[in-house]
């Protein structure tokens, strides 16, 4: 496992490159050179009434700009195309009395750096223009959150119904334990649980429900009484424990489903969170599923990727009209996220339960895996072009 482990953190990390590499933010060590084209670092001072001062580039290639912050606090500092505000490459925390590096590929064109300060409107410094025909790192027109707002107010809306749904099968798996029916109570689990996790809205938005719901034992123990929600009623189900001991378990998990119901409707998703939670899921599915974590007796964890899958299209769905102008790479997502369902469905059984993540063979096992990292590499770019940027037209 810390061998798999290693190698997925590797993984994550190019995913992370990936997604600095379409925004154009570089990463690269302060005070080197410009990169393989070989000219030299270039120093872009910030502060609160300045924004780049006067720079000059002779030609196109790979440069190294060095912003350095000499504001008093923390700033946003974005290299854009004067004309559009498209973003060629962005630092989203510049601090105070200290120097970061922004690499990038610069084409020929017309290039101004534009400083975000809190408690100050944004400003734009000079443009400067490249000669020559060049193709650079394209720009990216950056989302606004007037953008944003009316797609989280549909996701809202969209989740509450999904949650009704959950409702609606949680009071049967309640009725099925406290009937006695052991058949009944598992194969109701099974439904309500990938409801539960076709949501994707547990990164923060479900806030104490996510626990209450579908929270791990892996902080207080198996036997624990604060142990609650799905994986509780797993466990039980498929470790012999009484029905009538379970009871109590159902009812409260039937309980605190419907109280996120009346919840629900009246929060708000950070808009941030539409375009990570659709590369969340994911990883999150990675993690506890496709590793076993997450089996408590069902053997039903690649069952919960494909919910997660599910989830992950909700969002990509909702924001595909943003994405389809601004990220050339998402036709590979659904590529990617369809391989792995594939994958995934040829371990379903013919009764509709699934083969465990344990019993799978080595092989399904390393295609799983690579189909889950490659898909996670083509989703990484998304949360970075969705999130919600200040520009001067919003101001």
């Amino acid at each position: 496992m810390g061998t798999r482990r290693l190698r997925l953190a590797a993984q994550f990390a190019a995913a992370a490159a990936l997604a600095a590499t379409l925004a154009a933010c570089g990463s690269g060590g302060s005070g080197g050179s410009g990169g393989s084209g070989g000219q030299p670092a270039n120093e872009i001072t910030i502060s609160s009434n300045e924004c780049g001062g006067t720079w000059s580039l002779a030609k196109p290639g790979w440069y190294t700009f060095e912003i350095n912050n000499q504001g008093t606090g923390g700033a946003e500092v974005d290299l854009i195309d004067p004309a559009t505000g498209a973003i060629y490459a962005e630092i989203e925390n510049s601090g105070p009395a200290t120097v970061t590096p922004m690499s990038l590929n610069v084409g020929s064109g017309k290039y101004a750096f534009l400083c975000s300060f809190a408690d100050f409107n944004p400003q734009q410094g000079a443009t400067v223009t490249v000669p020559g025909h060049a193709a650079g790192t394209p720009a990216i027109m950056p989302i606004t959150y007037n953008e944003l707002i009316p797609l989280a107010k549909k996701y809202v809306t969209e989740e509450e119904t999904a949650i009704k749904v959950l409702a609606s099968e949680t009071a049967p798996l309640a009725a099925a334990v406290r009937s006695g029916d052991l058949a009944a109570a598992r194969r109701d689990w099974l439904t309500a649980h990938l409801q539960y996790e076709t949501l994707g809205d547990a990164y923060g938005a479900f806030g104490n429900f996510d626990t209450e719901i579908d929270g791990r034992a892996d902080a207080v123990g198996v036997s624990s009484p604060q142990w609650t929600g799905f994986y509780r009623l797993e466990y039980g189900l498929w470790h012999g424990q009484p029905l009538t001991s379970l009871v109590p378990v159902a009812d409260t998990l039937n309980k605190n489903v419907d109280q996120l119901v009346t919840w629900w409707p009246s929060q708000e998703v950070t808009l941030s969170d539409l375009g990570r939670r659709a590369h969340e899921v994911i990883e999150n599915a990675l993690e506890f599923q496709l590793t076993g974590h997450d089996d408590y007796g069902s053997g039903t964890t690649l069952a919960s990727t494909v919910a997660a899958i599910a989830a992950s299209r909700v969002l990509l769905a909702l924001l595909h009209p943003l994405l389809a102008t601004r990220y050339p790479g998402l036709p590979s997502v659904y590529t990617g996220l369809d391989q792995l369902q594939a994958l995934l469905e040829k371990e379903r059984l013919p009764d509709g339960w699934w083969v465990p993540e344990s019993a799978l063979s080595v092989s399904a096992r390393q295609a799983i895996d690579a189909a889950c990292d490659q898909a996670l590499q083509e989703l990484a770019p998304i949360a970075a072009i969705t999130e919600p940027r200040n520009t001067l037209n919003a101001f």
